[in-house]
């Protein structure tokens, strides 16, 4: 058995379906802008701990 259309979806479900993906899509870029901050910070970090070793 082959369906001919897609199975339409209740407008009130779709309408909740799109409004999820474009949440996903902001907490997406958020973490995307986050991480180069956090990047630097553990570098940072990195640096300090080595030039505590080194100079201890």
């Amino acid at each position: 058995m082959a369906w001919t259309t897609p199975p339409r979806l209740d407008p009130e479900r779709s309408r909740r379906r799109l409004q999820l993906l474009a949440e996903l899509a902001g907490a997406r870029t958020v973490r995307q802008r986050v991480r180069p901050q956090r990047a630097r910070g553990e570098r940072l970090r990195e640096l300090i701990a080595t030039r505590r070793r080194i100079a201890g």
